[in-house]
């Protein structure tokens, strides 16, 4: 056999090996629908790092939603099949709608216990996503209610923290201030369940019976009228707290001393909008309400936050999980949460790393981490109801005005309420 001859048949032999050879498939990205554009960041970096610490060949397709249009997004690729998302960032006051029917989620109550994720995320807030026995969604925020208040104008107006303990110290404050013509606080209708949640109600008890203490419900709303009533509140132009309108007119110019909102409206939207009053915010436990004998109770409460869920129909429930459990329990993700201006973790033990309590200097170097896991174990937990999301948006869109300028009774309120949603 000549050299050529050699040469030529190896030449085929190695033709025919490598047309034989198949290369393992890549796998398929997993697409993830993220709620909030400054997410969409945070979670482009997390699948970088995954990547580099878990799983080199996974990928992920990141697509952002507005928070009041994911709802819709989801629905029509649920109803259609087109393209839906494998894990999905969804708000906790949106989620109670999917409970009406056959939840659309995967149950992972059972990987959540094996993952020890039960152990570690403040229990309160595991039960946010979940319904009965199963959990449908994993948290990512503590969601811990505080009173921001003006460092500066505080200090202007001769008040300290301290010096508001209650809210019947609160409106004797806001009663001085409202003689100089100052109000105290910027009122919002998500005040009204943060409140009376506060109280140890809800819009709905566990039975799902409405409004189950009706004289709270009243009080509450009695309450923040007379706050505007009295000058201590002001109304934004649009109503919202929410609003980057809110912030370039009130906020910058000092027209309200102070705003109740959650960890994460802090460390997100107060400096995204207000980036020139860095040095002159702190934060507080919020004042607390006094029950029938004069005892102060809880100083925090909650409303919203994001959670992580999978779709029933998801081809990659399993690489999807793998990716979540990550994320909630890796240490550098969820110090990246807080420090990149996101949330307050709700896993505990990513508590114990020393840069969730280094001096904020946005919130005049206060250690905002401390004041949060001080506050955890007084978060209350959120009932949920298929009509919960109703109620949220039918009070802040057709009630909450006439409230406010007293053209609606609480009373009247409730009761037409219950008769639009059918309670």
């Amino acid at each position: 056999m000549n050299l050529s001859f050699k040469i030529c048949s190896m030449f085929r032999a190695a033709f025919v090996l490598a047309a034989l050879y198949v290369a393992p498939a890549k796998a398929e990205s997993v697409n993830l629908w993220i709620s909030s554009f400054q997410d969409k960041a945070y979670y482009e970096k997390m699948v970088e790092q995954y990547r580099v610490k878990v799983d080199q060949d996974f990928s992920a397709n990141i697509q952002a939603f507005g928070f009041r249009e994911m709802p819709d997004k989801l629905a029509i690729a649920i109803k259609t099949g087109t393209n839906p998302p494998d894990i999905v960032q969804l708000d906790e006051v949106l989620f109670g709608s999917y409970l009406a029917g056959e939840v659309p989620f995967v149950d992972v109550a059972e990987r959540v216990k094996k993952a020890e994720l039960d152990k570690g995320i403040v229990p309160q807030r595991l039960k946010l996503f979940a319904q009965g026995d199963a959990i449908y969604g994993i948290p990512q925020s503590l969601s811990a209610m505080v009173l921001y208040y003006r460092t500066d104008l505080f200090k202007e107006h001769g008040i300290a923290p301290e010096d508001i303990a209650t809210w019947d110290d609160f409106v004797d404050k806001g009663r001085e201030l409202a003689k100089k013509n100052q109000a105290l606080i910027a009122l919002d209708p998500t005040y009204f369940e943060i409140l009376l949640r506060q109280k140890g109600s809800d819009w709905f008890d566990r039975a799902g019976r409405m409004f189950p203490s009706e004289s709270e419900a009243e009080s509450v709303m009695d309450w923040l009228y007379s706050l505007n009533d009295e000058g201590i509140g002001l109304i934004p132009e649009r109503a919202s707290i929410f609003d980057p309108v809110f912030f370039s007119s009130m906020v910058n110019y000092g027209e309200v001393l102070t705003i109740i909102g959650a960890d994460w409206y802090g460390l997100d939207m107060i400096q995204q909008f207000s980036p020139e009053l860095k040095g002159k915010w702190g934060a507080m436990p919020l004042p607390a309400w006094k029950d029938r004998f004069g005892v102060p109770g809880r100083r925090t409460s909650t409303f919203a936050g994001q959670g992580l869920l999978i779709y029933k129909n998801s081809k990659k429930v399993d690489a999807a999980w793998k990716f979540i459990e990550w994320v909630m329990k890796d240490n550098e993700a969820n110090v990246e949460r807080f420090v990149g201006g996101n949330s307050f973790p709700a896993y505990q033990p990513a508590w114990e790393d020393e840069r969730l309590h280094q001096p904020t200097e946005y919130f005049s170097n206060q250690k905002f981490g401390d004041l949060l896991s001080r506050l955890a174990p007084e978060v209350p937990e959120v009932v949920m109801h298929p009509k919960r999301p109703q109620a949220v948006f039918l009070f802040q869109e057709n009630f909450f005005s006439s409230l406010m300028y007293g053209q609606i009774s609480p009373k009247e309120t409730i009761r037409q309420m219950r008769v639009m949603l059918k309670e």
